[in-house]
């Protein structure tokens, strides 16, 4: 029986929110000649990039988006966050340690580990391949279709239960709708900020909060405490 062990991306292995979200908005003004409205993605039904582009399409054009706009608006957005990427690299930080604790917890017989993101696949595998992790792990899930976080994190679950013997889920992400997820999901959380805003979480009832990976021991530590707490 193994632990699954599922991730978040934007701000849990990458600290680049800002900036990914302000090529978004920056793409989609070049592609559909309207501003867009807002990067607090609190503000969207449903933090997912299939809902956030959703709803400001719907609210600009009155109608859905095709296919095809979609894959436009897609395509413009991931080479975007490329070429920023070449420009700007200390903008894309890795969270320290990340790489090297995911590429030491593959080797761990007791682990199987995971994604899941509210981000399109193709642009989640950008961010994946910047910070040094296999861009296309086989226990992930995307915001490709999907509108609801817990539907994409249950996805990879399914995947992960497909082949291995999975006895306990836990989560790792670094955001409020994070902690509402997994509360519905009754999942444990480890939560992960940048060092100095942990009350961001803490204040929502999480009490296992990381702001590095830096420290192997300390991550099953925090394994071993939520799932402990979780009983």
């Amino acid at each position: 029986m193994k632990t699954f062990l599922l991730f978040d991306i934007d701000g849990t292995l990458l600290f680049s929110n800002s900036v990914d979200s302000q090529c978004f908005a920056e793409s989609y003004q070049e592609v559909f000649g309207e501003s867009f409205p807002s990067i607090d993605w609190r503000q969207y039904p449903h933090v997912t990039d299939h809902v956030i582009f959703r709803t400001v399409f719907t609210r600009h054009f009155q109608r859905a988006a095709t296919d095809e706009e979609r894959q436009l608006f897609e395509d413009h957005y991931v080479n975007r966050l490329q070429l920023e990427r070449e420009k700007q690299p200390e903008a894309f930080q890795e969270v320290p340690g990340a790489s090297d604790c995911w590429r030491q917890l593959e080797q761990d017989d007791r682990f199987v580990l995971g994604i899941a993101t509210g981000g399109w696949r193709a642009p989640a595998q950008v961010k994946l391949q910047h910070v040094g992790i296999h861009p296309a792990p086989p226990y992930a899930a995307y915001a490709d279709g999907m509108e609801q976080r817990d539907h994409i994190l249950q996805a990879a679950i399914d995947l992960a239960r497909a082949a291995h013997e999975i006895s306990h889920v836990v989560y790792i992400g670094d955001a409020i709708w994070d902690v509402t997820t997994t509360k519905q999901m009754n999942l444990p959380l480890i939560g992960l900020r940048r060092q100095g805003d942990e009350e961001v979480l803490r204040r929502e009832g999480v009490k296992v909060v990381l702001s590095n990976y830096q420290d192997l021991t300390a991550f099953h530590q925090a394994v071993d405490t939520v799932l402990l707490e979780h009983q």
